[in-house]
């Protein structure tokens, strides 16, 4: 616990029902450019669609045109869940050779492989996958879009070309990457001060300052008017590759230009006579319907989210990543920091998207394509640079990944839309979010606020002290508990944000703590 903190401050997130479709994101901008969409009339996939690309200017260092990631999908009309797989994959001519193990230790990043000599799948063009985000919008957009490609990725242009405005909460995530980001000069040209500094505005809020992402808006105009296939192949395809192996990197304008987003099956949980519906395959689906259908056999439902569901979450989540880290190589820090994001819609029919996108490690591999203003991911990363394990590093591979979106349809009709951005963290918050939905009938508004826990391997409990005594011994009786506080940086839990559908009525919300995450109607 942290003894410089305040205990007499309160942090609420308000939720008002609204007859007109939400748009739940981890920064209000890109939310407001979603709402309008919807507003206008437009299908949740076409309000997806603005809200993603918005959300790779207004928050960079989170996702992108470089990003990966997947979507789940409701429609209301067919009562059908869908996913768009949209994951990173590694480059065709990738050599795990050039990865060699460097004898000291273990990654200083999200997870803890043994180091590679340079960290170079860790930082740098060595480090860059090929990445998903803009043809898994455009697969969906193609089959549920309702308005032009063009109208929905233009707001984003329009950002760019003002710049991101740089505020206190801007400048606190920079200053954690700027050591990093100084080492790759067009980096810190985008977001150093003299290349060393993170960019702040005046302290007496008198000064507005913006990142310059000109370049980015240039990139985003020729995505506009060409459609998502422009990212991999032609100008921007070239350019980008030029770029990355002028950096070192290995990713070549054909590994753009075979990369295809796919449509899935979704996984689905039968539960509590409801159904939650997840992301199969190299996700954290798998991971979080083992843990639910646990849930259901070891909760006992109505007793209210007391010491007893706590333990039952706890067991269930540790079961479920002791499968999860033994077979399917996902070996990632429990300590690691969000560094994804999540956003999630709904409409004014009750048509839903989840969508969680990421460049991997915050800023990703902190290298900028000068050619095209496109923050570069680090991929690579995900995969174990030591060979003979189950999530080896290997060419043109997908990658295991931890976003888990989902959506639910409870026994008293509620629908909801859910995820969270938090590496590992991440399975544990949907898990709780859907059991006090699904379990204790709360709203939205009292699950989102709910202290919450995070069981996700390292052999610890880590508990939002606002459970209280009772709670936290009851937890201490499963495994130890690290009790710590829900704070605005750094997040000891996952940072979530979803919608619900009641009766005709939709509304959203963001984690308490997230300064610019907000839910807005449209």
């Amino acid at each position: 616990m942290d003894d410089n903190l305040s205990n007499a401050q309160v942090v609420r997130k308000t939720v008002i029902a609204t007859e007109a479709g939400v748009v739940a994101s981890q920064h209000k901008r890109a939310a407001q450019v979603g709402a309008a969409v919807l507003a206008a009339g437009g299908d949740a996939v076409d309000a997806a669609v603005a809200t993603s690309f918005a959300l790779g200017v207004v928050e960079p260092w989170m996702s992108g045109a470089m990003a990966g990631g997947c979507m789940v999908l409701w429609r209301a009309g067919e009562r059908r869940a869908q996913v768009v797989d949209y994951g990173m994959r590694s480059p065709r001519g990738l050599d795990p050779a050039d990865y060699p193990l460097s004898g000291d230790g273990r990654s200083s990043d999200l997870f803890p492989w043994k180091a590679v000599v340079g960290d170079r799948n860790v930082q740098g063009a060595t480090a860059v996958a090929v990445p998903g985000v803009v043809a898994g919008m455009g697969l969906a957009h193609a089959r549920y879009g309702t308005r032009p490609w063009r109208e929905l990725v233009m707001p984003a242009v329009e950002l760019a070309r003002q710049g991101l405005l740089v505020d206190w909460y801007s400048g606190l995530v920079t200053a954690s990457s700027a050591k990093a980001l100084s080492q790759d000069s067009d980096a810190a040209a985008l977001f150093l001060d003299e290349g060393t500094w993170p960019i702040l505005g005046s302290w007496t809020g008198s000064a507005e300052r913006h990142l310059d992402q000109r370049q980015l808006a240039a990139t985003l105009q020729q995505i506009a008017e060409g459609g998502p296939r422009a990212l991999y192949e032609g100008p921007i395809a070239r350019a980008l590759a030029r770029d990355i192996q002028a950096k070192g990197g290995c990713l070549a304008e054909e590994d753009l230009a075979a990369y295809q987003a796919e449509w899935a099956e979704p996984l689905t949980v039968d539960y509590r006579g409801g159904q939650v519906h997840a992301a199969p395959g190299l996700t954290g689906g798998p991971t979080f319907a083992q843990a639910l259908q646990a849930l259901e056999k070891e909760l006992q439902p109505g007793r209210g989210a007391d010491a007893r569901a706590y333990q039952a979450m706890a067991r269930t989540l540790a079961a479920a990543f002791q499968t999860r880290l033994t077979a399917m190589g996902d070996h990632e820090s429990p300590k690691a920091p969000p560094c994804t994001t999540h956003f999630s819609v709904v409409d004014r029919h009750g048509n839903m998207v989840a969508v969680t996108q990421t460049l991997l490690s915050i800023f990703g591999s902190r290298v900028v394509s000068p050619s095209t203003g496109l923050l570069l991911n680090n991929g690579i990363m995900w995969f174990d640079p030591e060979p003979g394990k189950p999530n080896s590093l290997a060419p043109a591979r997908r990658v295991l990944a931890n976003y888990c979106p989902v959506v639910g349809v409870g026994a008293d009709g509620r629908q909801f839309a859910i995820g969270a951005s938090g590496g590992r963290k991440i399975l544990g918050a949907v898990m709780q979010l859907s059991s006090f939905l699904l379990d204790h009938g709360m709203s939205l508004e009292q699950a989102f606020h709910q202290p919450r826990i995070d069981v996700s391997g390292g052999g610890q409990v880590t508990a939002d002290q606002a459970l209280g005594p009772e709670i936290l011994a009851a937890l201490a009786e499963v495994m130890p508990v690290a009790p710590g506080r829900r704070m605005v940086f750094p997040y000891l839990f996952a940072c979530p944000a979803g919608v619900m559908r009641h009766e005709g009525r939709n509304m959203g919300c963001t984690e308490i703590m997230s300064p610019w995450g907000d839910a807005v109607a449209g």
